[in-house]
């Protein structure tokens, strides 16, 4: 007979009652799922999540207290092996970033489908990001700048990126998916993962919204430049 696999054990952070509660039913009926506790800010989130040790966090960014993102970074560097999945009302927040680049394994507006949720919980255990990169570039370009008056910093990753793990960066930066990238560079999809791996490692970066926010950062690809509505839903 087959061992069920262990269920995820999730907390639920969200300063509204109502969404926080409504979060709960959608999530507690999932055999898959566990739902161990429900925090109403930040901090009281950060207290839990010591306690009760959840796999996924499900954060509101926007709480009084201490907001999703001060808990999320808090999170990331004290308890490293808990995922959060940040939720926001407004798709084009500039609190998502703040929250991507803090440690959030990912982003979802409120009103996503329960099913969506559901796969998104999923994703994020297994320690992939969840944000489109449609969603993404949009959000990085509306939001990430570089400072005024200081120039971009040079387009080549501490490490000594090659130029082909350089054009992989720029074109998962711009927002093409990994079949689009193997397409645009008339490569394999095995070999343009290959690529990504290494553009993680010599980055030190860890998933795919943290590497597309460094391009921005560096000066690798703009605003102008970046943001093409082509990609497809691959993390």
């Amino acid at each position: 007979m087959t061992t069920p696999e262990p269920r995820i054990r999730l907390l639920v952070v969200d300063d509204q009652p109502l969404v926080r509660r409504g979060l709960t039913l959608i999530l507690a009926p999932d055999p898959g799922f566990e739902v161990v506790g429900e925090a109403e800010d930040g901090r009281q989130a950060v207290e839990l999540a010591h306690r009760l040790r959840p796999d996924v966090v499900v954060m509101d960014i926007r709480m009084p207290v201490l907001d999703g993102v001060g808990a999320t970074e808090e999170l990331a560097r004290t308890l490293p092996d808990c995922r959060v999945l940040a939720l926001s009302t407004f798709d084009m927040d500039e609190y998502v970033v703040a929250a991507l680049r803090a440690g959030a394994y990912g982003f979802l507006p409120k009103d996503v489908s329960p099913e969506d949720l559901g796969a998104a919980i999923r994703t994020v255990h297994a320690g992939e990001a969840v944000v489109a990169p449609r969603l993404l570039t949009r959000l990085i370009s509306a939001y990430v700048r570089v400072p005024l008056g200081a120039p971009p910093q040079p387009a080549v990753a501490p490490g000594d990126l090659t130029p082909r793990e350089v054009e992989v960066w720029r074109l998962m930066a711009t927002g093409l998916d990994n079949a689009a990238i193997a397409r645009s560079m008339d490569i394999s999809s095995s070999t343009v993962k290959n690529h990504i791996t290494s553009v993680f490692g010599k980055l030190d970066v860890r998933d795919r919204a943290q590497a597309v926010i460094a391009a921005y950062e560096s000066g690798l690809v703009t605003a102008r430049s970046g943001g093409g509505d082509q990609a497809g839903e691959e993390g």
